[in-house]
């Protein structure tokens, strides 16, 4: 199979889908990988690195597009990169259709098989090409939230851990799944009053347990959500149904009863966001202040540090593009339910019943789609 791995397009996006390593396994398998000339650059591959194991370097997107068989890409596909794509093709990328219903009937017009790494979910309902970002964004998050508290970005002028004498910052935490276990880890870290917030006592028995003594955990209501919310200097949204839109749990009337110039930073931007003052931001212009709240809300917030997120990624979806390329769509998804659950879009339709409803479209099952059992 001839793959193809495109410069990423979005704005302040470093990251790169294949390291060198991946693609001397990829030649070693006997398949032929295409790099647009600089992909790498930005975490700090030069091209030479991808030739030294047997790259071809292309000088325009036209030419990788048009000559491979499956696109992998970081970010979901801009307008000119969904133009190019054709109905004999794979694309493996992270996608978050359920709040882009354009962009997902593009997507379906183009007649391209399109299989999303944050899908991509195992039996026992780990995501494990999510996961690595999810850890990344997870950290980062307590991170640019103690930044944003600083006077001189506009927030609150409280120091995350306080110091002897003064108490520290309160820091709530939607979500103990990867995201705001990592999160939680690093604020208390920091020596935050951390809070966290989880309809999953599984999960918030298994942060206590690593971080005891160190943070509060909560099984989340509406109730909860809004006397946390109300008292906390930063708030981390860290909320995911896989597939799915975010769920609005910070509505307007909630954020307006924040403390002034406290932070929210909504990692689930990508899924729509949890709160209802939530748009998407860049790392170029991060924040906006909407009631009086600063919103940190970057969609791609391990793009910041790509050499670190590109390798993690690599490492983790690997395996499931050499499964591809080697077996095809159908023969790998008939192999590895982990794939057929990645699987988006297939012959124009949404094979994903999380992405049909979230944007409002007809869901089929991909059974019956393409002919084989799952």
């Amino acid at each position: 199979m001839i793959i193809g791995i495109p410069s990423e397009v979005e704005p302040d996006e470093y990251r790169v889908a294949l390291t060198p390593a991946g693609v001397r396994e990829l030649v070693g398998a006997g398949h032929e990988v295409l790099v647009h000339g600089g992909a790498g650059l930005g975490s700090s591959i030069p091209d030479e690195a991808y030739t030294d194991q047997g790259a071809r370097i292309v000088d325009t997107c036209d030419q990788l597009f048009g000559e491979s068989q499956m696109i992998i890409k970081v970010k979901d596909p801009s307008q000119e990169e969904v133009a190019m794509l054709r109905p004999d093709q794979i694309l493996f990328s992270f996608l978050h259709l359920a709040p882009q219903p354009h962009l997902t009937r593009q997507l379906m017009e183009t007649g391209a098989t399109c299989v999303a790494f944050e899908t991509v979910e195992l039996p026992d309902g780990r995501l494990p090409l999510l996961s690595p970002m999810s850890e990344i964004a997870g950290r980062m998050s307590a991170q640019v939230g103690a930044y944003f508290l600083e006077k001189m970005m506009g927030g609150r002028g409280v120091l995350l851990g306080g110091v002897a004498g003064v108490p520290p910052a309160n820091v709530v935490v939607l979500g103990a799944g990867i995201v705001g276990t990592n999160a939680a880890k690093i604020a208390a870290g920091m020596l935050a009053n951390v809070i966290v917030l989880d309809k999953n006592l599984d999960h918030l028995r298994a942060l206590q347990a690593c971080v005891s003594g160190r943070l509060t955990t909560v099984a989340s209501t509406s109730l909860y959500i809004e006397e946390y919310v109300e008292s906390a200097d930063l708030v981390i949204c860290a909320v995911l149904t896989p597939g799915a839109r975010a769920p609005k749990l910070l509505t307007r009337d909630l954020v307006s009863e924040m403390k002034p110039r406290s932070v929210i930073v909504d990692v689930s931007i990508d899924q729509g966001g949890v709160a209802e003052t939530s748009h998407m931001t860049t790392h170029s212009e991060p924040t906006f202040v909407e009631l009086d709240v600063i919103h940190y809300c970057v969609g791609n917030i391990p793009g910041a540090v790509p050499v670190t997120a590109t390798f993690a990624l690599a490492n983790a979806t690997l395996p499931y593009i050499l499964e591809l390329a080697d077996n095809g769509v159908i023969g790998a998804v008939s192999d590895n339910d982990a794939l057929a659950r990645g699987v988006n879009i297939m012959e124009g339709k949404i094979a994903n019943q999380a992405v049909a409803e979230g944007v409002g479209l007809p869901h089929y099952p991909l059974s019956s789609i393409i002919p084989f059992n799952l």
